[in-house]
């Protein structure tokens, strides 16, 4: 019989699997956390450049991070974890510690450099979940996963503020290098599984029947005479691979990619854009009056509001719809536009910050029982990645909000936008499901 209250998150924990896979997930996370106050910092006091040039170095990472997070991702799939991640272990120490003393000018393409060769961390330890607990144990295990996220946004930033000012913005970005590099190692010490097999038992016999009919869906799209010029190469005894077969493969590798699939990365990129477009309107409502300082307090708020809805949704015996989640966490962002004040802003930020760990559940959780575990390590790569591509474009979209209409627009734009996107998402799934309905 299954546990029903937060002893569930004890019984998982008790795993030694799992509590490795968590503890390095966060102390993985950590230096990248730290890294963007870091670089804002190092380009606004080392190179005496403005907050607009710092965005664009952000914007880089962000650029690399999107682009480089499926092809990660496909790398665990097809050559396994350690020789998946032995090009970013290098690649971390190698650039974080050479950027750093780059001019501007160089810093740039420096940056997209260390974003498309980050550690995967978030589709490592994702992937890695879905393998090593049962299929009623995701929710609560992608809960702790958000829940240890949040926490590393509390110590990440406050970390990064502490190498700048008690040492230097370019030890400091050597160190997240480093730090990177050896939690590289340590996960490839570790080599958690991301395969079924690895774990010594047969592929569940649902995951290779979800992959068969991916499979069959996407090569029946592909045109007759393709697939006669495809068969008749493969019946030859000549060892020639044809545009027919690419096509197949192509088609074949990409047929996870379902309606379903994205309408849960459009809801990634809402969430990304509503988390990036509050962080700039919460700096925007406290300059306007004098009160950056007190930052921290409203983030400890909105992060500590996450953990308990994590910790609430983590136990619930039925998923809530991402779409429904995002939809209401949309909702709850916009009435933080009438704060005027840290205290105010901080108790306005605890109801949306209640939904935001349960929507990344949610999300990855919807993922995970869409995706056979054959590719659900580039499909958790294309989550990372619209997460990551909504954060890119959720800053420049509210800050312009914020220029021409004031602080309290930044969340009436990420509100609105995310709620349109979760509403279109609704949308997409509801007329999918009414079409594949028999008459």
């Amino acid at each position: 019989m299954r546990t029903t209250t937060f002893a569930r998150y004890g019984e998982l924990l008790a795993q030694p699997p799992i509590r490795r896979l968590v503890l390095v997930g966060m102390l993985a996370r950590v230096p990248h956390a730290a890294a963007g106050v870091l670089l804002t910092l190092h380009v606004v006091d080392a190179l005496a450049r403005g907050y607009t040039a710092a965005g664009i170095v952000a914007t880089a990472i962000t650029v690399g991070l999107a682009v480089g997070a499926p092809w990660r991702g496909h790398r665990v799939d097809t050559v396994g974890l350690r020789r998946a991640l032995l090009p970013s272990v290098v690649a971390e120490a190698v650039i974080w510690s050479i950027a750093p003393f780059l001019p501007y000018e160089l810093l740039i393409p420096a940056a997209v450099l260390g974003g498309l060769f980050a550690l995967p961390v978030f589709s490592v330890v994702r992937q890695s979940l879905a393998v090593l607990v049962a299929e009623e144990q995701r929710r609560t295990a992608y809960a702790v996963d958000s829940m240890a996220t949040e926490l590393v946004f509390i110590v990440g930033p406050a970390t990064g503020v502490v190498l700048a000012t008690t040492l230097h913005t370019q030890i400091g970005l050597v160190l997240v290098g480093v730090c990177s590099a050896l939690a590289g190692v340590l996960l490839m010490w570790f080599n958690p599984p991301t395969r079924s097999s690895q774990l010594g038992a047969r592929h569940d016999a649902a995951e290779s029947e979800r992959n068969r009919r991916q499979d069959a869906e996407a090569v029946q799209t592909i045109a007759p005479a393709e697939v006669a010029s495809a068969t008749d190469a493969i019946t030859s005894s000549l060892p020639l691979v044809t545009s027919a077969q690419r096509v197949v493969g192509r088609r074949a590798r990409l047929g996870w990619m379902t309606p379903a699939v994205v309408a849960v990365l459009g809801a990634a990129a809402a969430v990304g854009l509503l988390l990036s477009g509050s962080d700039v309107s919460f700096v925007a409502v406290l300059r306007e009056t004098d009160q950056v300082d007190s930052l921290g307090v409203v983030f400890a708020f909105w992060c500590l509001a996450s953990v308990v809805g994590g910790l609430i949704y983590g136990v619930l015996d039925r998923p809530i719809p991402p779409m429904l989640l995002l939809a209401g966490m949309s909702l709850l962002t916009i009435p933080m536009a009438l704060a005027s004040d840290p205290l105010t802003l901080g108790l306005l930020a605890i109801p949306p910050g209640l939904l935001c760990a349960p929507t990344l559940t949610a999300c990855s959780e919807r993922v995970a029982d869409l995706v056979g575990e054959a590719r659900r390590g580039q499909a958790m790569g294309w989550y990372g990645s619209a997460l990551t591509a909504g954060s890119a474009l959720g800053s420049p979209m509210i800050g312009i909000a914020i220029d021409v209409f004031g602080p309290g627009a930044g969340f009436v734009g990420a509100g609105g936008v995310a709620l349109v996107l979760a509403l279109l998402g609704l949308g997409l799934v509801s007329a999918r499901a009414r079409t594949r309905r028999p008459s």
